[in-house]
């Protein structure tokens, strides 16, 4: 058995790297042809807070930033520069989560893990005054989320090592509409809601 007192501490640290892939969910006021959303793999780091609850649960902060970039494809086009909009996010992002445990089994102990969090997005351009009319697409700044995952935790001689797979929903509205109420871009644009998967590998 490595590590067999790690669990029984109150309070421990860590760090995380990791990928991540996020995608847009929208809502449309009329069917006239989806946004296309071409997705890119984005990578994660952070640190982690652990605050042991009793044998099974964990309570958990893991501030970090996340980087990735989405295309986006906008019907009715034909010119690739009105088409396409390039979305790169710089999130700095905020999770409090619940972490609830099995039994350690030997050197491992699988997990499930949730909660809620917000990020803030460093490369929203919510403050610009340009819209997409002059190649700008604009999101909001703050947004929050609930997450759900699971994860191992593999107790190594020095450390405790954890892939875990997480599931992030957006619950607020990203959308900031063009200035024109017409824009051909963001008119029959309702909602926006961003969505992602996180993998994560843990060293505690």
């Amino acid at each position: 058995m490595n590590l067999e007192n790690f669990d029984k501490q109150t309070v421990h640290w860590g760090y995380f790297l990791g990928f991540n892939q996020y995608d847009f969910k929208f809502d449309y006021i009329n069917d006239e042809g989806d946004v296309l959303v071409a997705k890119s793999i984005g990578f994660n780091v952070g640190l982690i807070g652990n605050l042991r609850i009793n044998d099974y649960l964990d309570l958990r902060l893991e501030p970090g930033l996340y980087y990735n970039k989405r295309d986006l494809g906008f019907p009715g086009f034909s010119d690739i520069n009105d088409y396409k909009r390039e979305v790169a996010s710089t999130y700095i992002h905020f999770p409090l989560l619940l972490k609830v445990g099995t039994k350690r089994l030997g050197n491992f102990k699988p997990y499930l893990v949730g909660g809620v969090s917000g990020s803030i997005n460093l490369s929203s351009e919510f403050d610009s005054q340009e819209d997409n009319s002059g190649g700008t697409f604009r999101m909001k700044k703050n947004t929050l989320y609930y997450e759900l995952g699971f994860g191992v935790d593999f107790y190594l001689p020095y450390f405790k090592f954890s892939p875990s797979v997480r599931g992030v929903f957006a619950l607020s509205d990203e959308l900031i509409p063009d200035n024109d109420p017409n824009s051909p871009w963001t008119s029959n644009l309702n909602n926006m809601y961003s969505r992602g998967v996180f993998v994560n590998f843990t060293f505690e």
